[in-house]
């Protein structure tokens, strides 16, 4: 008879948060510790199998089911492919974090009039040491693998270093041999897409792969693309000398964000720096050239009519048009499992479908980019932690519309639920009044304080219920404010009972303290 082991969820969280940051040598005891005593003893749901789950892929998602599964008691395996971490710690969220830290203090002792403001000068030219700025974006990735690995182990999950691929029910393939699971979790994560006609030598035509390598500073570098990554990469650039163009397919710039947002990160991002930019054009060609010898050459077709309109030629350019699900080594095939542009089909527990509008396969989830659900690290962490509750069966739901998303920029671009434009039409199909509600941080004292009074937060809600249906803020620590919005729609807190909260003055948060009151008639001030 199959039985669960029930713990505390919150134990997984502990162990998360103290991996990161007690030292090795006591970072295996105290995630031991943290757990049931049953835990620590791996104790197995069928005996008739090599593990309870086995999770392939070790990214975040991976990482984070792990260490879910390892609480709930699960004997656990994970594939990692000598890739621990995957693209988030290794060539993504973590090492452009770092590029973007340092970059922005750069940026930050140049801009010589927000200084005079703060009552400070510097004398003398700003300088950075490149590679030592590549070289913190790559120790930073190590330090945080590291860590990573030694939670999993610490916690009792066999790390096996090779890719996984299934080759028939509860069954993966290692390099050298075999092995079952009564479960099993895919986690493969997802690659740059790089667009017919484009030649990626990943020196001087590189997607964020290449990028954060940061192998030389480019004069003038174009950015294909102008979604999350294209816009930080161009903030770090811009902060250390380049000059930058962004070659947009869409009719307009930044076409997934909120257009008041878009609008104001406009002026704020683009406008005041080296950026220009084309819409509604393909980079159709694009030619790696060699740094200080040939040009990257892109010609640019129109968009709508393919006609050539123009050709740039560049020192370096940036491919930042997406990402697609790294699943064609998975061996689906062997399952019979049909893929929609490679992106694994789950129904809302995550369990793999056989195919559109298939039957479940069971057994059997996927979880994070792979399955073209949200491709964010955070997102693929909560499927994670769901396909283990749904496993132990306890029946859960990922609610997507309360994940948040940021853009790490300077400043910083926030958001959580549906763009205006989206929740328009939602309130016209769903025969709801739409609220809308702002927060200025030119009226926060915390933000002037700082001198950094750009930017406001949009609070979206249904007039009827006076709940939230979608935030987007802009503006400093945008990101880190985000989450106070994200927990509210979760949890269904209304507008209503946000404004009766007490926020700490004076802090940032007084912005959406601001916003909360207004849409309920008060004054914040």
């Amino acid at each position: 008879m199959r039985t669960t082991m029930r713990c505390c969820a919150a134990a997984v969280g502990a162990v998360s948060l103290a991996s990161a940051f007690v030292a090795p040598s006591n970072r295996l005891a105290l995630s031991a510790s943290l757990l049931p005593r049953s835990s620590r003893f791996g104790l197995r749901m069928a005996d008739s199998y090599d593990y309870d789950v086995i999770i392939v892929g070790c990214g975040v998602g991976g990482h984070g089911a792990a260490l879910h599964a390892r609480a709930c008691g699960l004997k656990t395996a994970v594939f990692s492919g000598k890739d621990v971490g995957g693209t988030c710690v290794n060539r993504g969220c973590v090492p452009s974090k770092a590029l973007l830290a340092a970059a922005g203090r750069v940026r930050d002792m140049q801009n010589e009039h927000h200084l005079e403001g703060l009552g400070i000068t510097v004398d003398g030219e700003v300088k950075f040491d490149r590679q030592a700025v590549a070289d913190h974006a790559k120790n930073l990735a190590s330090r945080v693998r590291g860590n990573l690995e030694a939670s999993l182990k610490g916690l009792g999950v066999d790390v096996i270093e090779d890719a996984g691929e299934l080759v028939r029910a509860h069954t993966v393939k290692g390099a050298s041999r075999e092995y079952t699971a009564k479960d099993i979790i895919l986690a493969p994560g997802s690659l740059p897409f790089v667009p017919p006609g484009v030649q990626a030598d990943e020196k001087t035509v590189f997607t964020s792969d290449g990028g954060l390598n940061l192998e030389f500073v480019p004069e003038y570098v174009a950015i294909v693309g102008s979604g999350y990554i294209g816009l930080e990469f161009s903030d770090v650039y811009t902060a250390l000398g380049a000059e930058v163009t962004f070659i947009e397919a869409l009719p307009m710039i930044m076409p997934t964000f909120d257009r008041e947002i878009a609008r104001l990160a406009e002026r704020l991002l683009i406008k005041p720096r080296a950026i220009d930019y084309r819409v509604g054009v393909f980079a159709s060609e694009v030619t790696p050239g060699i740094p200080g010898v040939k040009p990257v050459t892109i010609k640019m077709i129109d968009a709508k009519t393919k006609e050539h309109v123009e050709t740039l030629e560049v020192d370096a350019c940036m491919v930042a048009t997406g990402r697609v699900p790294n699943t064609k080594t998975l061996g689906l095939d062997n399952m019979g499992i049909e893929t929609v542009r490679g992106f694994v089909q789950v129904n809302d527990k995550m369990q793999v479908l056989s195919g559109p509008d298939g039957a479940v396969v069971p057994n059997l989830y996927c979880i994070g980019d792979a399955n073209g659900k949200m491709m964010l690290a955070h997102a693929a962490s909560a499927h994670g932690v769901s396909a283990v509750e749904n496993i132990c069966g306890r029946a859960n739901v990922v609610n997507h519309n309360a994940i948040p998303a940021a853009c790490f920029t300077h400043p910083e671009i926030a958001m959580v639920g549906l763009t205006e434009e989206q929740a328009k039409e939602d309130a016209a199909a769903k025969g709801y009044e739409l609220g809308k509600s702002v927060g200025h941080f030119r009226a926060n004292s915390k933000a002037l304080a700082e001198g950094e009074g750009d930017g406001i937060a949009k609070v979206l809600f249904n007039k009827g219920t006076e709940e939230i249906v979608g935030v987007h803020i802009i503006g400093i620590h945008a990101a880190d404010l985000i989450q106070e919005c994200s927990n509210a729609i979760a949890t269904g807190t209304t507008v209503r009972e946000l404004s009766m909260l007490v926020h700490t003055h004076p802090t940032l948060c007084e912005v959406l303290d601001e916003a909360f009151k207004g849409a309920v008639g008060r004054a914040a001030h």
